[in-house]
């Protein structure tokens, strides 16, 4: 063969099995329309996992979901992940889980897709402004409950690899999908199926890939870091029942005095920790981490202004960002048991019980942090030299999760931002916990990126949450190509 003519032979191949990126946005885009009118029909199933009477709708939607792949012609099962024990006893078939797999080339990367289907609760009277199971478009926003948290990324997701079916295009990788339905409430029965399907299911995945989060801003975002969550209830008990103030109140040691008093034991009116031990396990921030928050795209007056605010705990970008994120933080969520109906009522509660948490970060072990809130609240209530009785349980011990950012998982996505939004993405933490990211951490060892395409004003678990159409159509167009990258990470690659 003549030499010279070498070169052109090898431009050519490579032209053949170019990726053809504008020819699957454009797919995408004559098609948009059909993908708002699916989202539709997924939101209008009212798949609220906290509400048992909604369960009927939950079975439905995983049904949904399951014949979206089935029609794609994936391999999709419905996997049975046990029974829910209410309150009164009573057991309730969980919603199955469903996975699904496409492709099963051994010559190349399979990547497994992890999202869920189920939603917060929400009604009209809540505040919307619309029926939040009536998808509706307004201004560019796609409004109703689950549009942002999940559906639209699971959707989007969907959306990818039927792009590259209809055009006749391989998957440049395996894709395999886990949709659960009960991430709103603790994901029951995932864990168990993940470790029982590890040598399976999860074999020959390399990578996981998580899109149940959101932008910082407007500025496209990948996320490498969760917090954790230890939440407490910490019980006061008294009198044997409810007592008037106006006949006993000066003759008994309070139950409601007793809790108020050791929970402003526990942050400081500047944000501080007071509980020995908590901040001492906390990794320290590294000057190459200090760097990546200085150039990330945050305004604190917008901050301010979409929380309703006059001023913050903190005044700098690098601070708030890193208290948001990297340190763990305090908060004081409600007291069971008070008397917080209008009214007057002159009542001294018997039983009250607060409830706190404490977001994780590395290095903090759930296990530490119970005991260490749990003897540091008895030290504090001991003083007190009260009659009553004080009880301390966790009751979630959620680890935090954190990759690492040098990972071709992360140099992958920073190229598909770049080739659909022409912008390179923040790298973003998540102050929020996404535990199954833990999970699938812990038991597969597979590498784990969460891909973002969730706006930063979705109101996520809020009245009026929505998906803008640009993020839902663009976002899928970054799935399409965060496929290609990733198909070209060598294996060699740690």
């Amino acid at each position: 063969m003549n030499l010279q003519v070498l070169p052109s032979i090898l431009l050519l191949v490579s032209a053949v099995h170019a990726f053809q990126y504008s020819e699957l946005a454009q797919y995408v885009d004559n098609h948009q329309e059909d993908y708002v009118e699916t989202l539709r029909e997924w939101v209008a199933i009212e798949s609220d996992s906290s509400n048992v009477q909604k369960r009927p709708e939950l079975h439905r939607m995983m049904e949904t979901v399951a014949q979206k792949l089935r029609l794609l012609g994936g391999t999709v099962e419905l996997v049975n992940v046990g029974k829910q024990e209410l309150p009164d006893g009573q057991t309730l078939e969980l919603p199955k889980v469903v996975t699904a797999q496409f492709g099963s080339d051994p010559s190349k990367h399979t990547v497994c897709i992890y999202g869920h289907v189920d939603v917060q609760p929400a009604k009209l009277e809540d505040g919307w402004a619309t029926d939040p199971y009536n998808l509706t478009e307004i201004n560019g926003n796609l409004y109703g409950r689950g549009a942002s948290d999940n559906k639209a990324p699971v959707l989007a997701w969907i959306h990818a690899v039927e792009a590259y079916q209809a055009l006749s295009m391989d998957l440049p990788v395996n894709v395999k999908f886990v949709i659960e339905g009960m991430e709103e409430t603790g994901s029951n029965g995932l864990d168990a199926m993940i470790l029982a399907q590890r040598d399976t299911f999860f074999s020959d995945v390399d990578y996981i890939i998580i899109s149940d989060c959101g932008w910082l801003s407007r500025q496209p975002a990948l996320t490498y870091g969760t917090r954790g969550n230890c939440y407490f209830f910490a019980e006061v008990e008294g009198p044997k029942q409810d007592l008037h103030s106006g006949v006993y109140g000066g003759t008994v040691i309070e139950p409601m005095s007793d809790l108020i008093g050791i929970l402003d034991t526990l942050i400081s009116p500047s944000g501080k920790i007071l509980i020995p031990g908590i901040r001492e396990a906390v990794a320290p921030l590294s000057d190459e981490e200090w760097r990546l928050y200085q150039d990330i795209q945050f305004d604190l007056d917008d901050y301010k202004n979409k929380i309703g605010i006059s001023q913050l705990m903190y005044n700098n970008k690098v601070d708030l960002l890193a208290h948001r994120w990297r340190w763990p933080t305090v908060s004081i969520h409600g007291i069971e048991g008070a008397f917080s109906d209008p009214g007057t009522k002159t009542v001294i509660p018997a039983k009250v019980t607060a409830k706190f948490s404490i977001r994780q970060v590395p290095d903090m072990d759930p296990a530490i942090v119970k005991k260490q809130v749990t003897d540091y609240l008895h030290s504090v209530f001991a003083k007190r030299k009260s009659p009553n009785k004080l009880k301390v349980t966790m009751v979630i011990g959620a680890k935090p999760w954190l990759a690492v950012i040098q990972h071709p998982l992360y140099e992958a996505g920073k190229a598909a931002v770049k080739r659909v939004f022409s912008v390179d993405p923040d790298l973003i933490r998540e102050g929020g916990t996404i535990p199954i990211a833990r999970t699938f951490q812990d038991v597969t060892a597979k590498s784990i990126i969460m891909l973002p395409i969730g706006g930063f004003d979705d109101g996520l678990h809020s009245q009026n949450e929505k998906m803008s159409r640009y993020n839902y159509i663009e976002g899928t167009k970054l799935f399409i190509a965060y496929l290609n990258e990733v198909s070209q990470i060598k294996t060699t690659s740690v």
